[in-house]
């Protein structure tokens, strides 16, 4: 019996089991074997050891931190981070433990590189610095056989006096448009009344046409008092008239 469960236990330590994500780095004699899997593999115990790793991609919550803008505006960011293993020997033998690793250097990535932008670029340019934030993380984990696919900032908190700062921004932005837009409508309006009272004044008839029309659209109002616009050029006339008779008259 003894002898039984001595060779179970022997072959439980011998043969091991690796599943399709999973590699095991081998050290012989304290020295770097080799890497195996998946599936059965032979360790000599006493003699091989073996270290499991996870080939998978992992994902990690970088937790919230402090960050100070390039203006001057504090705000704690959290972000998240996938990244995977791709090659076991490295992430093993040139890293203590990767995954504490990868952690630290996210945080103070993610402290550095935001520190760099203004608070509207953190707001509306999240996609471009993702990308920086990837790319930094990616280079300096490249020695510990790491690849960084993804890093997704999910919250920027402001304080509260920001919040109605920013508030107060967009809505004198609104209002400076708004001007905007209506004096570019008046601008457009005098071109266009400018160019039909250069139409009108080349043919009369198309000014009369024009006062009758006036005419037409206020006596179909349901109004009590009508108002009679009378042109310059009819008045003008009449009142040289008045003026000769009058200069006779006292002669």
């Amino acid at each position: 019996m003894l002898v039984l469960v001595g060779f179970i236990l022997l072959a439980g330590y011998t043969f091991r089991i690796l599943r399709e994500y999973e590699r095991g780095v081998i050290f012989q004699l304290g020295r770097f074997w080799s890497v195996k899997g998946p599936g059965l593999i032979i360790v000599i115990p006493g003699i091989q050891q073996m270290v499991r790793v996870d080939l998978r991609t992992l994902t990690m919550d970088v937790p919230s931190q402090d960050v100070i803008s390039r203006d001057n505006v504090s705000v704690k960011v959290n972000a998240v981070v996938y990244f995977r293993v791709v090659d076991p020997q490295r992430a093993i033998i040139q890293v203590e433990n990767y995954l504490v690793a990868t952690s630290q250097l996210a945080q103070t990535t993610l402290r550095a590189v935001l520190g760099k932008h203004e608070l509207d670029e953190m707001l509306a340019e999240r996609e471009k610095l993702n990308m920086d934030i990837q790319q930094a993380l990616d280079v300096q984990t490249d020695a510990w056989g790491i690849k960084v696919s993804s890093v997704e900032i999910k919250h920027v908190d402001i304080n509260e006096s920001m919040i109605r700062a920013i508030a107060r921004q967009a809505e004198a932005e609104r209002e400076r448009r708004a001007k905007v837009i209506h004096a570019e409508g008046e601008v457009q309006a005098s071109q266009r009344l400018l160019e039909a009272a250069q139409t009108l004044s080349k043919q009369p008839e198309a000014m009369q046409l024009r006062y009758l029309q006036t005419l037409s659209n206020i006596a179909g109002d349901k109004s009590s008092t009508i108002v009679f616009p009378v042109p310059t050029d009819i008045i003008g006339p009449i009142m040289k008239a008045i003026a000769g008779k009058t200069v006779k008259t006292e002669a």
